[in-house]
């Protein structure tokens, strides 16, 4: 089966029955990326709940909130299951901090995305070598970069499939649904932060604004990426 089968397939399922999908087709290598927003929470909850064969993970960047460490903790305490956290390699991390210092990433988008490189792109190819499906929790009306996301798409840069199983769902839909399942949710959501990263690169958004103005937001809206997600 193509990609095009196997979507015209998942999106007669529902989110379970789509998980159990993919591990009856693709039984080697189903890894699910987490940074404990409501989205990925969700995802991780299904997966863990029904006992499936996916390994959940995670990237520790080294400069995640306190708060972070505290949902992926309960997280832990909640369902008694793994996850994997994956960490930047020390010596890029060390050559980036003398020769550049703490906070190059607000100096230029260049020099953020090296940071970004670093700390985040080099330990998700680790993660993800070797794998056939990376399910993420991206969804359309994140950002307008994200509109493009489909239910299953193939994912050239990192060589697999990509299966974002809420892509078509609203925010209010995601939430009413975490509500309904009691769900481990990030302390941050309910400070005004809809998108949760790294600490010095994430603020609290304004009324009104992009659920991603929080991310970078001394740059312009169009750079609200960081090298894990590319079209």
């Amino acid at each position: 089966m193509n990609v095009l089968e196997h979507s015209s397939a998942l999106e007669k399922l529902n989110i379970v029955e789509q998980l159990q999908y993919l591990v009856q087709h693709f039984p080697h290598g189903i890894k699910c990326s987490t940074s404990f927003g409501i989205e990925d929470q969700l995802i991780t909850h299904h997966i863990f709940k029904n006992n499936l064969p996916i390994e959940v993970f995670t990237l520790d960047t080294g400069r995640l909130f306190q708060e972070t460490y505290a949902t992926w903790n309960a997280t832990l305490t909640r369902y008694q299951k793994t996850i994997t956290p994956y960490f930047p390699p020390q010596q890029e991390v060390e050559k980036l901090l003398k020769e550049k210092g703490p906070n190059s990433f607000y100096e230029s988008v260049e020099q953020r995305k090296a940071c970004c490189h670093i700390r985040k792109v080099i330990p998700l190819q680790q993660a993800l070598s070797g794998t056939q499906v990376w399910i993420t929790g991206l969804r359309q009306d994140q950002s307008q970069q994200r509109q493009e996301v489909k239910l299953l798409q193939a994912d050239e840069q990192y060589r697999l499939l990509k299966f974002q199983p809420l892509w078509n769902w609203t925010f209010e839909a995601v939430k009413t649904s975490a509500e309904k399942n009691n769900i481990v949710l990030h302390p941050l959501h309910s400070k005004g932060f809809p998108s949760i990263g790294c600490m010095p690169c994430t603020r609290a958004i304004q009324p009104g604004e992009d659920v991603r103005a929080g991310r970078w937001w001394w740059e312009d809206a169009n750079n609200k990426e960081c090298g894990l997600h590319i079209k």
